[in-house]
């Protein structure tokens, strides 16, 4: 969470000049996520059922009880081997940090910060707000004895009840961080910070209160008198654009900024378009007991669909989202993410 939910003096310049400094391995990035949109168009077009597989090992995981054909597995095997080797292109740069002890110290607070941990199970996840965080933070505390149910009715309590690596001594994390299996979910940026977007501006009068009366009023002429939750989804990408990425609230910081997968070498990557399958994966892997399942989606969740993202990017400016673009390059390129189709011809579909 930010010190304050948006400085009124603080200028535009002096937020991106900030930014630019912590930006800098994205410019590195530009030839690998090129490269991984590449092969992710080849998926696409059936390209790779003619070169065949790629040389690492299949991915943990990948069994045929997830129903999957033979063409799903193919291209599963290669999103997972893509994401692989862009994680390897950047992290075996010599400026990039080879563990949480080489990272300045408050961008190590927030990781340690988001790493849960089972000492009991001996793995550690880093939660990402936005991808089905709720539902592993209910199951760390079925698994510890904590909750009856990942059913059990009631609002999640974030903090309670709930182990965080940051809490511990460094000799403690550094054991954990070693020997225990680590494990994170990702989710499409654009489709993560639309989700972010429709959750805090059109249901939680908190948020609505701490960031959106700021948001309108800062860049809506005439926008004093609103009460937060008419915040535009061009307004929330603006303020995203002029924010500085280090002080993010968590609902829309980069995944690269909150899980650090450099400083913290994950032993899965998981998927939020595969949720199911690769959660009962890292349930099978932690040897969880038979009775914790991953929670079904509730009945009340409107997800974000392709049509709903694809209406909230082709209403937006484009110039908004080119320049946004940078700030999540990371999360692109190193999870293999497609960037957004905002072509005239595209958005006139």
């Amino acid at each position: 969470e930010p010190r304050r939910a948006v400085p009124p003096g603080r200028s535009r310049a002096r937020s991106r000049g900030a930014a630019g400094a912590a930006l800098l391995p994205s410019m590195l990035m530009f030839g690998v996520i090129l490269a991984s949109s590449g092969l992710l168009l080849m998926i696409e077009r059936g390209i790779l059922a003619q070169v065949g597989p790629p040389p690492l090992h299949p991915p943990a995981g990948l069994s045929r009880r997830d129903g999957l054909d033979s063409t799903a597995e193919l291209e599963l095997e290669v999103l997972r081997d893509t994401r692989n080797r862009t994680i390897r292109a950047l992290c075996g740069q010599r400026s990039m940090p080879r563990s949480v002890w080489e990272l300045p110290p408050g961008q190590r607070r927030t990781v340690l910060r988001h790493l849960l941990v089972s000492d009991k199970y001996r793995f550690l996840y880093c939660y990402v707000p936005k991808v089905a965080c709720s539902n592993w933070k209910r199951i760390l505390k079925v698994l510890d004895g904590a909750l009856e149910s990942v059913d059990a009715k009631g609002k999640m309590d974030h903090k309670s009840d709930l182990v965080f690596l940051g809490d511990m001594k460094p000799e403690e994390i550094s054991y954990r961080l070693k020997h225990y299996y680590k494990f994170i979910f990702v989710r499409n940026p654009m489709e993560r910070l639309l989700s972010a977007y429709r959750n805090k501006f059109g249901e939680i009068k908190e948020y609505q209160q701490k960031y959106g009366v700021e948001i309108v009023r800062r860049y809506r002429k005439n926008g004093g008198n609103s009460a937060g939750d008419d915040v535009s989804f061009s307004e929330f990408l603006q303020y995203l654009l002029d924010e500085d990425v280090e002080r993010m609230n968590e609902h829309w910081m980069p995944i690269y900024n909150l899980c650090q997968p450099c400083a913290v070498r994950y032993d899965f990557i998981g998927s939020y378009e595969r949720l199911q399958a690769d959660a009962n994966h890292v349930l099978e892997h932690i040897q969880s007991p038979s009775f914790v399942r991953f929670p079904e989606r509730q009945a009340w969740y409107r997800p974000v669909t392709a049509e709903t993202l694809h209406y909230y990017l082709c209403n937006t400016p484009r110039r908004l989202i080119k320049e946004l673009l940078p700030k999540y390059i990371l999360d692109f390129s190193l999870f293999a993410y497609p960037l957004p189709n905002i072509t005239s011809e595209f958005c006139r579909q």
